[in-house]
């Protein structure tokens, strides 16, 4: 398949955008509950395709989170749009924000919503071999260390006779900041990899504020600001 028939099949995926949400938000209301979606390839009025993740909740919202960074497949081989977006939902369970995959992979994006106050992230996430899957995997636990953060970690499994989607590598995890009221290794749970199922954890909101507050270390509240301000220094030795 060469690269027009790619970004004509991913533009196609359009074609099923109402379908999805209309799934979702039937699911979400019958189960009373509220479910971030995996992203889905969105075309918008102005022509732009974006991959966007969805928030369904049980009274009939649907709120998008667009995919800010694109990877080079995105960005090279379907010629997609960025979005330049973030968005934190208030909900009645805490303040939680949505980083599509490879966005887990820039820190300035996690500390930008649990600056603003984030408790969770969620992180739909699509890798088709094992190291792409641990790129993700190990940046989630570094945003839980860094913005003392739960983590909700999804990813693909199975396979598709589709290039570029062909092979899916993914391990479901809730990750947890790594201190004493929580997991000793930092994950709440975590899945068998390759293997479709459900991981459920109860995480406390109140151990997060206390762990934010009086933790070993509290690097969401220690931040040098002034620090940050500056340039780099670039000295030459030798």
């Amino acid at each position: 398949m060469d690269t027009s028939d790619l970004r004509a099949a991913v533009r196609h995926m359009h074609d099923y955008t109402r379908r999805y949400k209309d799934l979702m938000s039937e699911l979400s209301a019958q189960w009373n509950v509220h479910l971030i979606g995996g992203s889905h390839p969105t075309l918008h009025d102005d022509g732009r395709l974006l991959n966007t993740a969805y928030y369904f909740t049980p009274g009939g919202q649907v709120l998008e989170q667009d995919k800010i960074h694109r990877t080079r497949w995105e960005r090279d081989k379907w010629n997609t749009d960025a979005g330049d977006q973030l968005r934190l939902f208030d909900t009645p369970f805490g303040k939680v924000a949505i980083l599509v995959c490879y966005d887990i992979e820039f820190p300035e994006l996690a500390r930008m919503v649990c600056e603003a106050g984030a408790d969770i992230l969620f992180v739909p996430s699509c890798t088709d071999d094992r190291q792409g899957f641990l790129r993700v995997r190990y940046c989630c636990h570094a945003r839980a260390i860094e913005n003392q953060v739960f983590v909700v970690h999804t990813s693909t499994v199975g396979n598709l006779p589709v290039e570029g989607l062909g092979l899916h590598y993914g391990q479901a995890a809730i990750i947890t900041p790594s201190d004493f009221p929580f997991a000793r290794d930092g994950i709440a749970a975590e899945g068998t990899p390759n293997i479709e199922q459900i991981v459920v954890a109860e995480v406390d909101l109140n151990d997060l504020q206390s762990n934010r507050l009086h933790g070993t270390t509290i690097p969401l509240h220690d931040k040098r600001r002034d620090v940050y301000a500056h340039p780099v220094e670039v000295v030459k030795v030798g």
